[in-house]
């Protein structure tokens, strides 16, 4: 039987956090590296309306995030201070998380949220959507949970945005211990975020969870497919291989880990559940 080390709390690096591992498992600590997602999920909205510059001003606002965040968001309060409203607070909001100052990243997604609401712009829930993001990154489900209702319900959101919502809203869900609605929106997610290999990770995830091993396996291959060079794939491919009593496979899997992601608390995780194949001291 293959086990465990002592279980460690999910990182929550937006967007990170899985469900905790059984006994049987390592611990997966991350999912996606803020390499390859722009911070908080940021998916800035384009901005509309009269040619005023503010598409102009965003963008340039946003370019100084990349080098300079604490300018990015003087530059954001200046503008909105001079009326750049919703749009100014989304780029204060991306400053902030940049800043991994989540807490005060999920207020100015959620304000701008509100504005654009009170002006009937759509892009709300995409406000709501990054609002909930900031939220789970700050590790509070619970507010994670009501910004991303809100941005669920306004109906405006497609394609890509949708399915990652509601992927954040199936880790919410997985906080609050409801794992049957967090697999109905992981399914609902799969049909538009399908080539994301984190939907494809989560729902592996949440299939060993909840004991549906066949369905862990071919989610977990689907990951695999689309990105074998995570070590939080390669984390979970080795936890659903040690659920199913594979050990040469768990091997493989939580090695590769660690060797893709040196000191990180996967990798830790990883070593952690490798060490169980070490000889016995005499």
């Amino acid at each position: 039987m293959l086990l465990a080390p002592a279980l460690l709390t999910p990182a929550l690096i937006a967007p990170a956090l899985l469900p905790a591992a059984s006994p049987a498992q390592a611990t997966s600590a991350s999912a996606r590296p803020p390499a390859k997602a722009a911070p908080a999920q940021a998916r800035p909205a384009r901005p509309s309306g009269p040619v005023d510059n503010r598409e102009a001003r965003f963008s340039r606002c946003v370019t100084m995030i990349a080098t300079d965040p604490a300018a990015a968001r003087a530059e954001a309060g200046r503008w909105r201070i001079a009326g750049g409203g919703y749009v100014a607070r989304q780029c204060a909001g991306l400053a902030l998380a940049a800043e991994k100052n989540w807490g005060s990243a999920a207020d100015e997604f959620e304000a701008a949220a509100r504005e654009a609401q009170l002006a009937r712009d759509d892009r709300a829930a995409n406000y709501w959507a990054q609002g909930g993001n900031a939220w789970l990154a700050a590790g509070d489900p619970a507010k994670a949970r009501l910004a991303l209702d809100s941005a669920l319900t306004a109906g405006t959101l497609e394609g890509l945005q949708l399915g990652e919502a509601r992927l954040d809203h199936a880790r919410a869900l997985v906080a609050a211990g409801d794992l049957d609605a967090a697999r109905t929106d992981i399914d609902l997610a799969l049909t538009t975020a399908g080539d994301d290999p984190l939907a494809w990770l989560l729902s592996a995830t949440l299939s060993r969870r909840m004991g549906n091993l066949p369905r862990a396996k071919g989610d977990i291959a689907e990951a695999l497919k689309r990105s074998a060079d995570d070590a939080s794939v390669q984390l979970e491919a080795g936890n659903i291989a040690a659920a199913g009593g594979d050990e040469d496979r768990a091997r493989t899997a939580w090695a590769e880990a660690a060797r893709l992601a040196p000191d990180t608390p996967t990798a830790r995780n990883a070593v952690a559940a490798l060490r169980q194949f070490d000889p016995p001291k005499p």
